[in-house]
């Protein structure tokens, strides 16, 4: 089985928010964000009340007072090998992986995933598979078979991919809800963005209130997030952890929406330094 993240305490089970470093990359001017680099940028992160950070040099995240996870991505039988080592080697809690590119055959799907699972416990290290376009995970009903085929799996859950991807309130979303329970009981991660059926990266406003709209999209990312949380609530011991890690990508990468600044120019729809402040706020 994939593990849980665990500190090596006897504190009980708990919630570690983190921040992506995707989140404060190529901030809009606007933004009331940091500009600092390397070990001011952490430290601002640390500062603003964050326990760790994915995706930067982990003992400058130490040095900075910040845990901090990776993230990676595998293609092929064998590479999880290497990067369970180097994630081990570099200090990280874990690791959240982007699987193949989901045109694979089942067989392949399936020697992948063996590969991975074999991989963690070898080296009792977790990797989570995210659910994630382009990837193995990028199918609700792909991922509930690979579930019934491999029930030691473990997910990052980045919802907003399924949500406006598969546009999951065309149809019966409350059903979807109860299908998908085998997923949410195995997530050990979230990577915290918020999509509504037409864009997966939405401007929630200063606070976490309802959201505009025939759908109240935050109500359902709740939802999700709060299942994700008591499945490993169900399953969590003493030291155990489970991170939100906002993840607000740029515009260059079509996360992040651009829209008139009223100048003949365009901006980032929204601060996304403030907006991972929101969503933060959510997931407590």
């Amino acid at each position: 089985m994939v593990r849980n993240c665990n500190d090596g305490t006897r504190r009980p089970p708990y919630l570690r928010v983190d921040l992506s470093m995707g989140n404060v990359g190529q901030l809009p001017a606007f933004s009331r964000g940091p500009r600092g680099q390397g070990l001011e940028l952490l430290e601002t992160i640390q500062a603003a009340g964050y326990d760790g950070v994915q995706g930067a040099d982990g003992a400058l995240a130490r040095q900075a007072g910040l845990k901090a996870t990776s993230g990676a991505r595998i293609n092929q039988v064998g590479e999880a090998e290497e990067i369970v080592r180097k994630g081990k080697d570099g200090g990280f809690d874990c690791i959240t992986a982007h699987v193949a590119w989901g045109l694979e055959s089942d067989a392949e799907v399936d020697a992948l995933v063996r590969d991975i699972l074999q991989t963690c416990a070898r080296h009792d290290y977790p990797i989570y598979i995210e659910t994630h376009r382009a990837t193995i995970t990028q199918d609700p009903w792909r991922t509930l078979q690979l579930v019934k085929r491999f029930p030691d799996i473990r997910f990052n859950g980045d919802f907003s991919h399924w949500y406006t991807g598969c546009e999951m309130v065309y149809g019966d979303f409350e059903a979807k809800l109860e299908t998908l329970a085998p997923v949410f009981e195995r997530v050990r991660f979230l990577h915290g963005r918020i999509g509504n059926p037409g864009s997966m990266q939405a401007d929630l406003g200063p606070a976490p209130g309802a959201a505009q709209g025939k759908q109240d999209y935050v109500a359902h990312f709740r939802e999700m997030w709060k299942r994700s949380f008591t499945g490993f609530l169900k399953t969590a011991g003493p030291g155990d952890f489970i991170c939100f890690t906002p993840e607000l990508l740029p515009a260059d990468i079509y996360y992040a929406r651009l829209v008139p600044d009223g100048a003949g120019g365009w901006h980032e729809e929204s601060d996304r330094w403030e907006q991972a402040l929101v969503l933060t706020h959510i997931a407590r």
